[in-house]
């Protein structure tokens, strides 16, 4: 018979389970209790917890109640009864919602499905991660583009109302295929499956397509599979999420931008900590950029008709950080740089120096996130003459010091912003 859940006592912490902060607190302060209802069945939500984890070690004195559960799961049968200083949730039905107002102490959303929740969210920024696809499969020459997500999820169509915005601004459309969330029903997911069938037909080709998360992209590659077309050279793919294992056993790998989840969790914790100390809620969301796209097989490709232009962005990928410059593409590609330059504006709407200048600020932001090198040692590897010049240009671009940038690392290893109008946008 399955026992039912009990709400957590000084002597039956078991469900939820408790983890005492290991950082120390001001003498004579009890620690706070605080609950975290957040999913471990996600990578999402397990990267959550992780940087709520780093905040309560470096700046709390907590003890954290959790129990392992799904995203989509009633509240639990406790919860009313549980008692403690805050909570930090990903907040998914309405009902949920209102049984963590019931509680009657601080909180915190971190998941944004229910925005009439009344609750204070940090949440990844959805019109940044769309911007980042849509540069990332414009940078590979594609002139057609897609989007496959679902109809129903307010996230899904903030990415999908992004991403057409930012291709409609280079001239470009895009061709969109949406569906509603399912569970079970054979008959509709089969009319759903042939309707995809279909769009991914029609689709003009060779084509750049975002899928709304990593979720989607298993199912989106095979449906390519099963229309016979080819990924990544009839069509790219990227997804949301940079879940490992999901990217991994996709065929091929999926290539996926990367959100900052454990940032979430870090900054809703420290948000957390703030309105238990009496501060007033922020009156706008808090939204975290992405930190880059993990390239993988689905979007390694250049869908470039124009020869020598194909030529000079295979240099670029290739050469950008062992001291190529403007001159040394033209040659590669075989033509003068005025020639060059007018291509490169036309079609990627940035200058050849810029494209060099872009794939040599990714490679440093990877040495910077992923290992311990000497920040002198990255500025050589990614091509740059010196620290000081690579310093200058991530503090122009990105608005940090290469030491920033290492500092807010989240995760070893792995491989890397404009803002929601209406919402504070953290730096990257």
């Amino acid at each position: 018979m399955k026992r039912k859940a009990e709400p957590p006592s000084p002597m039956n912490r078991t469900i939820p389970r408790h983890v005492q902060s290991a950082a120390p607190g001001p003498v004579g302060n009890a620690p706070r209790r605080v609950l975290l209802l957040v999913e471990t069945s996600l990578a999402s939500g397990r990267d959550i917890l992780r940087g709520i984890a780093r905040y309560v070690r470096e700046r709390g004195q907590w003890v954290l109640f959790h129990e392992p559960r799904g995203l989509e799961v009633r509240p639990p049968h406790w919860l009313s009864e549980w008692r403690g200083d805050g909570v930090i949730a990903r907040i998914q039905s309405p009902a949920l919602a209102e049984a963590v107002r019931a509680m009657g102490v601080p909180a915190v959303d971190v998941l944004g499905l229910v925005p009439e929740a009344g609750i204070p969210l940090v949440h990844v920024d959805d019109r940044a991660i769309a911007r980042m696809a849509a540069d990332h499969l414009r940078q590979r020459g594609f002139q057609h583009f897609g989007f496959y997500g679902l109809n129903s999820e307010n996230w899904s169509l903030r990415r999908r109302d992004a991403f057409c915005q930012y291709v409609a601004e280079w001239g470009g459309t895009v061709s969109v295929y949406e569906r509603p969330r399912l569970e079970g029903n054979g008959a509709r997911w089969a009319e759903l499956e042939q309707e995809l069938l279909q769009w991914l037909r029609n689709l003009p080709k060779p084509a750049g397509v975002m899928v709304s998360s990593d979720q989607l992209g298993l199912g989106f590659l095979e449906a390519c599979r099963q229309a016979g077309v080819a990924v990544p050279e009839e069509i790219a793919v990227v997804g949301v999420d940079n879940d490992d294992a999901l990217c991994e056993i996709a065929h091929p790998p999926l290539s996926s931008i990367w959100p900052a989840h454990q940032r979430v969790g870090y900054e809703a914790a420290a948000l957390l900590d703030r309105l238990m100390r009496g501060e007033p809620p922020p009156r706008q969301p808090v939204l975290i950029p992405p930190l880059t796209v993990v390239t993988r097989r689905s979007t390694d490709v250049l869908a470039v008709a124009d020869r020598q232009l194909a030529r000079a962005l295979q240099i670029i990928r290739e050469q950008a950080c062992r001291g190529l410059g403007v001159a040394d593409v033209a040659r590669a590609a075989g033509l003068s740089r005025s020639v060059l330059q007018r291509r490169f504006r036309a079609l990627l709407g940035r200058t050849v120096h810029q494209t060099i200048l872009e794939v040599r600020i990714q490679r440093a932001c990877q040495l910077l996130r992923e290992t311990d090198m000497p920040i002198a040692q990255v500025a050589e590897e990614a091509g740059f003459r010196h620290q000081e010049y690579l310093g200058a240009v991530l503090k122009r671009r990105l608005g940090k010091t290469p030491a920033q940038i290492r500092r807010e690392a989240e995760s070893r290893p792995a491989h890397p912003a404009h803002p929601t109008s209406g919402a504070v946008t953290m730096p990257c």
